[in-house]
Parts: C-alpha cells; structure tokens; sequence
C-alpha cells in the first residue's frame, strides 16, 4: 500500500494528518506500506514525530513502513535529533 504525506506538515496540521494516517494504516491490513514525502513542501519537526508515531503504529501490526522522497531537509532533522536509525527514510 502506498500513502502520500500531505504538502505542508506543521505543528497546526500535524494531528489531522496523524488521524488520516492512522486510519488509513488501520484499513491497509497486513503487508508493506510505503509513504510518499516527495510532496512533503512545508514542514517542522512534527514532521519527525508524526513519522516516528506512524513507524511505531505499523510496527505494532506487522507492517514494514518505508518514507520515499523523504526531502534532505527532513532527512537532516531526522539526524539532528538521532531518530534517523529508527525511521526508514528511502
């Protein structure tokens, strides 16, 4: 299953895009699930917890979660804050 991360994900729009997420995991069922960031534009740090909690969340059903297109910038705040080993960012 793929799913696209929203274009802007900040501190004001980070729980809606959890909640869609969350959900869309849920219904996804057993298997791989790839998220797309190639349209992740606007972002902050949520962005890395919002990753960190997804990753916990298929982690629990059984599911690999890869992040593609995962922007350099987020790849470098991943690092910053020693969480890159935790996150499969392709």
């Amino acid at each position: 299953m793929s799913l696209a991360l929203p274009d802007a994900l900040t501190m004001d729009r980070a729980s809606a895009a959890l909640a869609a997420l969350q959900a869309a995991l849920r219904s996804a069922g057993p298997g791989p699930v790839a998220l797309d960031a190639s349209g992740l534009k606007t972002f902050d740090t949520s962005a890395v917890a919002l990753l960190l909690e997804l990753a916990r969340d298929a982690q629990g059903r059984g599911q690999a979660l890869t992040v593609n297109g995962a922007p350099e910038n987020l790849r470098a705040l991943a690092t910053l804050y020693g969480v890159d080993g935790l996150l499969t960012l392709a």
